[in-house]
C-alpha cells in the first residue's frame, strides 16, 4: 500500500526526508553532486523547495540475513 503526501507517492516508507538524490528534476553526475535544472550543483544529500520524490530513483535498504546453518560452535567462543 501506498501512502499519498502531496502530489506524490511514496512507496517504501512515508517518512522520507527529501534529498536531491532521489528528487524527480535531479541528475546524478557522480562524486556525490546532482545537476538540478532549478538550483545548479546539488549535493546528493541537500535538498529545495522544488523537490519533487521520484521513487523510481530511491534504492530500499538491504537487510542481510545470518545463515545459522554456517555457524559452528567456535564462532561462539573467545
Amino acid at each position: 500500500m501506498s501512502l499519498r503526501k502531496g502530489s506524490s507517492y511514496l512507496l517504501f516508507n512515508h517518512n522520507i526526508n527529501p534529498a536531491c538524490t532521489y528528487c524527480s528534476y535531479g541528475t546524478t553526475m557522480g562524486y556525490g553532486e546532482i545537476a538540478c535544472p532549478k538550483r545548479g550543483i546539488m549535493s546528493v544529500f541537500g535538498y529545495c523547495g522544488s523537490f519533487r520524490y521520484e521513487p523510481t530513483k530511491r534504492e530500499p535498504e538491504v537487510h542481510l540475513k545470518l545463515k545459522a546453518s554456517e555457524l559452528s560452535e567456535d564462532d561462539f567462543t573467545i
